[in-house]
């Protein structure tokens, strides 16, 4: 590689791997004031989300019971801003919108530099901790030398910390080692398989399909057990399958160029099977397939925690606690599609939320080494919960947040997790940038609403003006929500009395002077929200901007010269809303009123309301 430029880069956090994990990771730590460098060796981020393989990201809020002020477990913070802003700038929901509303995200902060089509190949160590690492852009034939003081493994591989020496697993854990009931009797290197999906297109007139030769011969058996119309129902075949998955029982990281061909096979197999067959599928043609496998396991890492069956199971708290997960523990059979006698997954229900420790993120044996995603430190069957995007993209905020706390106090990652304070100092950020944490209460102590008077143009019940300064973004229960010691009960959230226009207004006794206003607005976290390419799982969402939401609203102050406006917003798109006034503002009081919701008929809401001195 003697014609390759070398090039040294310095930065306080190098993340590897722009899954959503790595973004969320970087842009939170970006956010925070951290020099972060992400590096991701594809050219577009977004992972098994991209528009190179198109899977829906996932969470917490499916199959459990969701309902509008009862159980809204749908994750916010970061996800939720990127979801919400795909639903509305990406109407047509295309795959390439997704990549290119990820890229803009992360070219926004001025202090995160996104390296695509980079690979880290390498690791400096020295005693406990990484100095640099290697990474190789071949595509403009660079070498990066990239000093940093904190390291972040997104690559759901695991590449960076194998490059470091990092000790991980790769394979399922024997019952006896964790005490699962769910694992297999013996320990052995089996994991999840891989997908290929596709794309299918309707036309109006009959569309042949010849299937290569090397093509897979299927048969009515191979899909006793999976999801498949029966003969003569009407199907739409615009996503693909799930279940069209193979390779579990190979190194799904050294076989992955053989997993790729298999399930090429297969799916070409498969489709030519619904040509043939009466499956109404005459006038459909396969428009896309992916030739990057979606790829669920392979290198988990060992970190402070191991992260079990029974954490998962019995939500027992963690004091560090950085993210919360709640998919089912969805295990695969090892051999995918060729295990015909067996289901494509075999779900087991997560009854309530539950959380993932900070220690899960932190290598055992580096100092300096964090990990988000899949590739964090949980058994097989754990990881089985908390694999799935939204969860790893959950994650991945608490580790930037993390992670951007150590550098400001000239901490390791690895002292953190047993440090109380510093765990507080850790929660609250993620709670003030509308993360969640079970049982945990945003304190908020320098918002000047706490020293004003609220009130309100009217108050459904059960849903006060004080409400907005709950310090909790959501409303669960104990059934299917969090378990009942945990739960903070409460609406956490105004709601009027009326359809807007309404209004909120604080007054002090004495004037104060603020210089910043932030609103958290109501997104409707019990519906399901993601981009997706079947026309059925999307029919369930409301793809755009959420009904809740406040569409064009008002916020105004009185001052020695009476009202007068601050910001007057229209179609706004954003949860949460922030103004940062030029020169602050002396007020006696502060009146927010709603014009109205995005759906007409909707009463407004705000989840949070806040006014700051700085």
């Amino acid at each position: 590689m003697n014609h390759y430029t070398r090039q040294h880069l310095e930065s306080d956090i190098l993340v590897a791997g722009g899954g959503m994990s790595g973004v969320c990771c970087a842009l939170a730590a970006a956010r925070q004031g951290a020099r972060v460098i992400l590096c991701q060796d594809r050219p577009v981020l977004g992972g098994n989300a991209s528009s190179e393989i198109r899977m829906h990201i996932v969470g917490a809020n499916t199959n459990r019971p969701c309902a509008d002020l009862v159980n809204e477990p749908r994750e916010s913070g970061l996800i939720e801003e990127i979801r919400l802003e795909n639903a509305i700038r990406n109407p047509q929901r295309s795959a390439s919108m997704f990549d290119e509303i990820l890229r803009e995200k992360c070219l926004a902060e001025k202090s995160l530099t996104l390296l695509l089509n980079t690979t880290v190949v390498g690791a400096d160590v020295k005693g406990r901790g990484i100095r640099q690492v290697r990474a190789v852009r071949a595509s403009t034939e660079d070498v990066f030398e990239i000093g940093a003081r904190i390291f972040v493994d997104c690559t759901g591989d695991g590449g960076l910390g194998a490059a470091a020496g990092a000790a991980y697993t790769h394979g399922r854990e024997a019952a006896a080692t964790h005490g699962e009931t769910l694992a297999p009797t013996a320990a052995d290197t089996k994991t999840l398989g891989s997908t290929l999906l596709f794309a299918a297109r309707k036309w109006d007139r009959p569309m042949p399909f010849t299937p290569p030769p090397w093509a897979r011969k299927v048969t009515a058996e191979d899909f006793v057990l999976r999801d498949w119309a029966h003969p003569g129902q009407e199907f739409t075949y615009e996503y693909g399958f799930w279940w069209l998955e193979w390779g579990g029982h190979l190194d799904t990281i050294k076989d992955n160029e053989a997993i790729r061909d298999e399930l090429l096979a297969l799916l070409f197999g498969i489709w030519d099977y619904v040509k043939k067959g009466d499956f109404g599928a005459e006038n459909w043609s396969l428009d896309w397939f992916g030739v990057i496998p979606g790829k669920r396991e392979s290198r988990r890492f060992h970190g402070l925690h191991t992260l079990t069956e029974a954490d998962v199971l019995t939500s027992r708290p963690q004091p560090d606690a950085i993210a919360y997960g709640g998919w089912p523990i969805d295990l695969h059979p090892v051999h995918g599609f060729d295990q015909r006698d067996q289901p494509p997954c075999v779900w087991t229900p997560v009854p309530l939320l539950y959380d993932i420790p900070l220690r899960s993120c932190v290598a055992a044996g580096l100092d300096n080494l964090m990990f988000a995603g899949r590739n964090i430190s949980a058994s097989h069957v754990a990881f089985a919960s908390t694999r799935v995007m939204a969860t790893c993209s959950a994650i991945g905020e608490g580790v930037g947040i993390a992670a951007a706390f150590a550098i400001r106090e000239n901490r390791s990652p690895a002292s953190l997790p047993d440090d109380a304070v510093a765990m507080t100092a850790i929660q609250e950020t993620i709670l003030c940038e509308d993360g969640f944490l079970i049982g945990k209460t945003f304190r908020d102590r320098t918002n000047l609403l706490h020293t004003a008077r609220l009130s309100a143009s009217g108050a459904a019940p059960e849903c006060p003006v004080t409400h907005v300064l709950s310090g909790v973004n959501r409303t669960l229960s104990p059934d299917g929500g969090v378990a009942a010691d945990r739960l903070i009960p409460s609406t956490h959230r105004w709601i009027s009395d009326k359809v807007a226009p309404a209004w909120i207004l604080a007054e002090w006794d004495t004037p104060v002077e603020i210089a910043r206003i932030e609103v958290i607005f109501d997104t409707g976290l019990h519906r399901l929200l993601t981009l997706t390419h079947s026309d059925n799982y999307a029919s369930r969402m409301v793809w755009g901007p959420q009904p809740e939401m406040a569409r064009d609203f008002l916020v105004e102050v009185l001052g020695e010269d009476g009202w007068t406006p601050l910001a007057d917003v229209r179609d706004n798109p954003l949860r949460r809303w922030h103004h940062h006034l030029a020169t602050p503002r002396v007020c006696r009081a502060l009146r927010l009123t709603v014009m109205r919701s995005w759906e007409a008929e909707t009463a407004a809401r705000i989840v949070r309301l806040a006014v700051y001195p700085e």
